[in-house]
């Protein structure tokens, strides 16, 4: 006697086992020993994320160094475990000057945080996360084929790839204003982080977002 309930039948074996599920990779959990500030100065607890879409690919745990040396390359899902700091200083790599320089590249974060520091007297770490959630865009434009037809249409973007965007257009509007200005790159780059931070228009990451998502709205 079978322990189904009466009328119903119960379910028939295909006498194939069910595949594997695969799972996207968890940022793992913080370690249980206490780890020295970002740079030595600035500390990882009290960092708040306000845009829930992108908290699952935000990784802002503690790190003793923000270089992962290629461990996480490579392989789909895993920058979700790289932390944020060590994107933009890979995003700025991209720039031709800093090319295979890594080092180069976190000195330059380094000084951006103590100009950051300094004028707005908060931890550049929360200020980096403001930035980057306001330069995601939330929308993009895909183009389809109809009957040889190229129609842009409007989609939403995932949270992986507006955090994606959102560095690599802050990295991009500090190269860009230290080829047209005789200050370093490090304070290019912290006029960057502050000025997206505040949502301000004139930032380069903030200005392209706005004219993604203005162009994807004319497209519906």
């Amino acid at each position: 006697m079978s322990g189904a309930p009466e009328g119903v039948l119960p379910p028939e074996s295909t006498g194939e086992e069910p595949g594997p599920i695969v799972q996207r990779p968890q940022p793992p959990a913080p370690p249980p020993f206490a780890i020295p500030p970002l740079f030595g100065k600035y500390p990882f607890e009290g960092v708040e994320v306000h845009d829930p879409g992108l908290l699952p690919y935000l990784y802002l745990h503690p790190v003793y160094s923000p270089h992962s040396e290629g461990r996480l390359s490579g392989k789909p899902f895993l920058k979700a475990r790289m932390h944020l700091v060590e994107r933009l200083a890979n995003h700025l790599m991209k720039g031709g000057k800093f090319t295979g320089k890594k080092s180069k590249a976190l000195t330059t974060v380094r000084k951006a945080f103590e100009e950051i520091a300094q004028k707005e007297g908060k931890n550049p770490l929360q200020l980096l996360v403001d930035a980057v959630e306001n330069a995601a865009p939330r929308e993009e434009v895909t183009r389809l084929q109809f009957g040889g037809i190229s129609v842009p249409r409007a989609v939403d973007a995932s949270p992986a790839r507006r955090l994606n965007v959102a560095i690599r257009n802050l990295a991009l509007g500090a190269i860009q204003a230290s080829h047209k200005s005789t200050k370093p790159i490090s304070s290019c780059l912290a006029d960057e982080i502050r000025l997206a931070a505040k949502g301000d228009l004139t930032s380069f990451a903030v200005g392209r977002k706005e004219e993604v998502e203005r162009v994807a709205q004319s497209a519906r």
